[in-house]
């Protein structure tokens, strides 16, 4: 039975640097296990906007919540904007139960212009969905704008490996 893994990019846009590097996490863990990999673009859940919490959500939302949920493997990646996340990404964990990823493996990754940006995955990332009770897998991915186009130096790739090894283990 396949491994269920679940994206979630909180890019603006579509195609985005975040997409892509969610594609090259996906495909190097293709590469290593039988994986089911189930995309999410914040930017293309309908009426995520205007889902304003404790009542019924619209259709597409609580149909990212339930994907969300269901995941055997998460894995979040947004760009750095103003040194955080997202203000989408976030409100679209916002409407998350409380419990719903008590003790599912997330595997955490950003997109930022230069280095200066990479902690925004152990201060912004880490803590949010450490809330939500995921088990924050131990390395994340951070990507410079230029290393997700085509990795120049191979650091990227390097990145992803490592952070997939560190997974291993905790890997259903």
């Amino acid at each position: 039975m396949p491994l269920s893994v679940v994206t979630v990019s909180g890019s603006l846009h579509a195609p985005s640097k975040t997409s892509r590097l969610l594609e090259r996490i996906t495909g190097a863990l293709a590469a290593r296990r039988d994986v089911s990999v189930d995309a999410i673009e914040v930017t293309g859940i309908g009426g995520l906007g205007a889902a304003l919490g404790r009542g019924p959500l619209p259709g597409p939302v609580a149909d990212a919540v339930a994907r969300i949920q269901g995941a055997d493997l998460l894995v979040v990646a947004t760009p750095v904007y103003r040194g955080s996340y997202t203000g989408l990404f976030k409100h679209l964990v916002d409407l998350l139960p409380q419990t719903a990823l008590a003790g599912t493996p997330v595997l955490l990754a950003a997109v930022g212009g230069d280095d200066r940006h990479s902690l925004v995955i152990e201060h912004e990332l880490r803590p949010l969905l450490a809330f939500f009770g995921a088990l924050t897998l131990p390395l994340g991915v951070y990507a410079r704008d230029a290393d997700v186009a085509d990795d120049p130096d191979g650091r990227l790739t390097a990145a992803i490996a490592a952070a997939l090894d560190a997974a291993e283990p905790v890997l259903p």
